[in-house]
C-alpha cells in the first residue's frame, strides 16, 4: 500500500465511519473499483483499517470529552445529585448497548471475515444499508426522548441494531441511529448516542488488531504509514462529527434520507461496475 493510498483511506475512514454510508463498505469497494490492486486479503490489511479505527475512536473521544468527563464525575459523584443520577443512567445504557455487539462479534467474527474481502458482497449490503435507512426513517417513533431517558430494554435493542454493521456496507452509526429512532429518540440525540456507543468499541477492536500490525510483513513501514494515516483519520472524524451534529439537528425532519440515497446509488453503481469488470 503506497503512502497516497493510505492517505485516502484515512480520509474517507475519518468521514464514512461517522456518516451512516459504513466506512468498511467502502474501504472494500472503493480500491476495487479504482484498480488499486491493494490486497485486502492479506494479514496486514484489516488491521491497517483498525489502526485507522483507533484514530478515529480518538477523535470522538475529543469532541465529546466533555460527556465523558460528566460520565465519570457521575460515577464518582463529584456533581449535583440529580446529574450524577442521569451522568450514571446514561454509563449504565452505552455499557449496556455495547453488551450485544460484544457477544455477537465474538460468536460472528470468523463467518464473516471473507466478506471483507468482497467488493461485490459489499457493494450489495452498501444497497442494503439505503434500505435500513430509509426504513428508519419511514417507521421512526416520533418523540422528543433523551438518549439518557433510554431504558434497559431499548438500549439492548439498539445494540442488536448496531451487530448489524459485522456486515460489510451496512452502516454502525446509520444501523445504531434507526434504532435510536425506533425508540423516539430524535435525530440530534440519537446521533450523540451512538457515536458515544461506538467509541469504546471502535477502540477495543483497534487495540486488540494493533498486535497484528506490529508482526505483519515489512512491520516498520507499515506500522509508521499507519500511525500517520490514523492521527489524519482522527482529525476528519473530529470536523465530520462536528458538521453531522449540526446537521442532524438542523433537518430533523429527513435527516437520514440524503444518506440512503447515496448509498443506494453508490452500492447499485459498484455491484454493476465490479459485476462486469469495468
Amino acid at each position: 500500500m503506497s503512502f497516497l493510498h493510505a492517505v485516502f483511506f484515512a480520509v474517507m475512514q475519518g468521514a464514512t465511519e461517522l456518516f451512516p454510508v459504513s466506512s468498511l463498505g467502502h474501504a472494500v469497494v472503493v480500491p476495487a473499483l479504482l484498480h488499486w490492486g491493494v490486497d485486502q486479503a492479506s494479514p496486514g490489511f484489516l488491521p491497517f483499517l483498525v489502526m485507522l479505527h483507533l484514530g478515529t475512536a480518538i477523535g470522538l473521544l475529543a469532541y465529546f470529552y466533555r460527556d465523558w468527563l460528566g460520565m465519570l464525575g457521575g460515577v464518582l459523584g463529584t456533581g449535583p445529585a440529580a446529574e450524577n443520577t442521569t451522568q450514571r443512567r446514561l454509563l449504565l445504557q452505552l455499557i449496556l448497548a455495547t453488551i450485544p455487539a460484544v457477544i455477537i462479534g465474538f460468536i460472528i467474527k470468523k463467518p464473516v471475515a471473507h466478506l471483507f474481502a468482497n467488493p461485490l458482497a459489499a457493494s450489495l449490503f452498501l444497497i442494503a444499508n439505503a434500505g435500513l435507512l430509509l426504513l428508519g426513517e419511514r417507521l421512526r417513533a416520533r418523540g422528543i426522548r433523551r438518549s439518557d431517558t433510554l431504558t434497559a430494554r431499548d438500549a439492548l435493542i439498539i445494540g442488536l441494531y448496531q451487530c448489524l454493521a459485522f456486515l460489510p456496507g451496512i452502516s454502525r452509526s446509520g444501523a445504531a441511529m434507526v434504532g435510536a429512532l425506533r425508540r423516539g429518540v430524535p435525530h440530534e440525540e440519537a446521533a450523540r448516542f451512538s457515536f458515544l456507543m461506538g467509541t469504546p468499541i471502535i477502540f477495543a477492536a483497534s487495540v486488540i488488531e494493533i498486535p497484528k500490525l506490529i508482526h505483519a510483513h515489512a512491520v516498520h513501514a507499515l506500522f509508521g504509514v499507519a500511525l500517520l494515516a490514523a492521527i489524519l483519520a482522527g482529525i476528519v472524524a473530529y470536523a465530520s462529527t462536528a458538521f453531522l451534529m449540526r446537521y442532524f439537528r438542523d433537518h430533523e425532519a429527513w435527516a437520514l434520507l440524503p444518506f440512503a440515497w447515496y448509498c443506494g446509488l453508490f452500492g447499485a453503481a459498484s455491484f454493476v461496475l465490479l459485476m462486469f469488470g469495468l
